[in-house]
């Protein structure tokens, strides 16, 4: 009947909408299209018993929408610069690139668990830290995305996506407002990451008390939040070991240049990592069906 199949949750938002919608030509239940009617709102009552509160779900995936940041276009270079500005950097770092970035929109924060849930239906099956639905979904794949976003977008009738790795180091500089910091937002990584020093103490978050709830700590530049820290972030692009021959238009960087697909870039900082990878510059990889407790994402638009 759908063009996916779709959760429990989502069944009963199609059938309550499907039941307005014969309500419009039946006002009897003794009609053929009034008994119809009538079964389909027996059964959504029946499938939002099992499935939870409809409008909460209504609420989570508009936040999705309201919460995504438009970032002006603009040019920047990319990649490790110099030693001030980037810290001690690798080599797959390197070298600096001049890109031209076009306007886009990127989450304000990571995709959280209630978001996957709302549109999954279900929790990832090995999710690390359950019970916290405001921290960022982890133990998903890049594959596993892939199904989430083409899902959203069916719902929701737009076109999310991962953004690329050039979008993703532009926003997290800040973009056409950057400072030019080490870590997203500030030359201070405890004032905008939640990484390995101080993710842990304290923690009265979810079952493994180790992410934490998006958006508690500063932002950056633009407004976004989590850039530098709580889970690393999957990205749209092929892993590459080096920026020679990198698109200079801002784009996903794919097969060229000996680009392996089956492996896909990670970018940011994690509660499980030290500071060192929480550097705006900091890149690295993963395999497409790899999945972790401090892999995550936030989308693009």
């Amino acid at each position: 009947m759908y063009p996916f199949p779709i959760e429990t949750s989502l069944n009963a938002w199609f059938l309550v909408g499907f039941t307005l919608f014969m309500s419009i030509f039946s006002t009897s239940d003794y009609s053929p299209i009034g008994r119809l009617s009538a079964n389909i709102r027996q059964t959504a009552i029946s499938v939002s018993a099992n499935a939870g509160s409809i409008p909460d779900a209504a609420l989570v995936l508009r936040k999705i929408e309201t919460d995504m940041v438009s970032v002006s276009g603009g040019t920047f270079t990319m990649g490790c610069k110099s030693e001030k500005r980037d810290g001690d950097c690798y080599e797959c770092e390197k070298p600096p690139h001049q890109v031209r970035v076009a306007a886009f929109s990127i989450g304000r924060y990571e995709v959280t668990q209630a978001q996957w849930r709302a549109v999954i239906g279900s929790d990832p099956p090995d999710l690390h830290n359950k019970g916290c639905d405001e921290c960022p979904v982890e133990q998903v794949s890049w594959n596993d995305i892939q199904d989430f976003i083409q899902k959203l977008n069916v719902l929701i009738g737009k076109r999310y996506r991962l953004p690329s790795e050039a979008e993703w180091e532009y926003a997290a500089r800040g973009g056409n407002r950057s400072k030019k910091r080490l870590y997203s937002g500030s030359k201070v990584i405890s004032e905008v990451a939640w990484y390995e020093v101080n993710a842990l103490k304290d923690n009265t978050h979810g079952i493994q008390k180790t992410t934490r709830p998006v958006g508690t700590k500063n932002s950056n530049e633009l407004g976004i939040f989590d850039m530098s820290g709580n889970v690393r972030e999957w990205v749209e692009d092929c892993w590459h070991k080096q920026y020679d021959g990198a698109p200079s238009n801002g784009n996903a960087w794919q097969l060229a240049n000996e680009g392996d697909c089956s492996r896909r870039v990670l970018r940011g900082g994690s509660w499980f990592t030290d500071g060192f990878y929480s550097r705006v510059s900091d890149r690295d990889w993963g395999e497409k069906e790899e999945k972790t407790h401090h892999y995550g994402f936030r989308l693009a638009l």
